[in-house]
C-alpha cells in the first residue's frame, strides 16, 4: 500500500506552497507574491499612476509593495516580456515611453486579421455556434444592454476574440489574442464615455447581422469603420490622459 507515501507527498506539495511564520499566519510564497506584484504594477500602467517614462528602482517597487526584491524582480521582467518596461544598465527601471506608431500598427494587423476572419466565417458552410452566442450579447433590446463600461469592455474584447475564433483558423487566433493583450492597455479607454458604449451595441449589432447575413463585403467595411473610429478615440482619449496626468498638481 502506498497510502502513506501518497499522503506525505500532497503535505509536502501543500507546505511548499505556504510558509507559516510567527503568530500562525501563513506567508505568501515568492511566485503568487510575483502574480500579485505583477498585477498590481501592470493596472497601475493602465491607470496612468505609473507614467511612460518614469523611472525607479527594485528597491522603491519593494518597498512600496511590502515584499522582498526577489518577487518583485521576478515581476519587473516579466512585465519587461511583455513590452511595459525597460530595464537600464545600472540604473533601475523604466516605464516604457509611450509609442503611438507601434499601437497603430498593432491596430493595421488586427484590423487584416478580423477581416480575414469576418470573410471566412461568411464563406463557411455552417454557421458557428459562437456568432448565436454574440447574438444573445449583443442583439438585445436597448433596456437590456449592459451599461458598466468596465463591463461592457470585455465584453467587446471577447466579441472581435470570438469573432475570429468563429473563422476556424486556430494559429490565427491565437495571434489576435496577442495583438488583443498588447493593446489593451489603451483599448479600454474607449469606454470612458457612455456615448461609446451605446455606439458598441450598435456597431456590434450591424456588423453581426451583416456577418450572419453572409454579406461579406458589407460587413468587412462595417468591421474595419469600427476598429478605425475606436483607433482614433483611444488615440485622443490617451492623449488627454497623458497630458492631464504629467500636469496633475501633487496632493499636499
Amino acid at each position: 500500500m502506498n497510502s502513506g507515501n501518497d499522503e506525505k507527498k500532497t503535505m509536502s506539495d501543500n507546505t511548499s506552497k505556504l510558509t507559516v511564520v510567527r503568530g500562525g499566519k501563513r506567508k505568501e510564497n515568492s511566485e503568487n507574491l510575483a502574480d500579485r506584484i505583477y498585477l498590481r504594477l501592470k493596472e497601475e500602467i493602465f491607470d496612468f499612476h505609473l507614467l511612460p517614462g518614469d523611472r525607479f528602482s527594485e528597491n522603491e517597487v519593494a518597498e512600496r509593495m511590502e515584499a522582498s526584491r526577489t518577487p518583485v524582480r521576478e515581476a519587473l521582467y516579466r512585465l519587461q516580456r511583455d513590452g511595459y518596461v525597460d530595464v537600464l544598465y545600472r540604473s533601475g527601471w523604466q516605464i516604457k515611453p509611450f509609442d503611438f506608431k507601434f499601437f497603430e500598427e498593432i491596430y493595421d494587423l488586427r484590423i487584416i486579421i478580423e477581416l480575414a476572419a469576418v470573410k471566412k466565417i461568411c464563406e463557411q458552410e455552417a454557421t458557428s455556434p459562437l456568432l448565436e452566442d454574440l447574438k444573445r450579447i449583443w442583439l438585445v433590446p436597448p433596456a437590456e444592454r449592459i451599461s458598466d463600461p468596465a463591463t461592457v469592455s470585455l465584453l467587446d474584447e471577447r466579441f472581435h476574440e470570438m469573432l475570429v475564433e468563429a473563422a476556424g483558423n486556430s494559429e490565427m487566433a491565437k495571434m489576435h489574442h496577442g495583438i488583443t493583450e498588447r493593446i489593451r492597455i489603451i483599448r479600454r479607454l474607449d469606454f470612458t464615455k457612455k456615448v461609446r458604449v451605446e455606439a458598441t451595441y450598435i456597431e456590434h449589432g450591424k456588423i453581426l447581422r451583416t456577418v450572419v447575413q453572409r454579406r461579406t463585403d458589407q460587413a468587412k467595411m462595417l468591421l474595419k469603420s469600427h476598429i478605425e473610429e475606436s483607433k482614433a478615440e483611444v488615440r485622443k482619449i490617451t492623449l488627454h490622459m497623458l497630458h492631464s496626468a504629467r500636469h496633475q498638481t501633487p496632493e499636499e
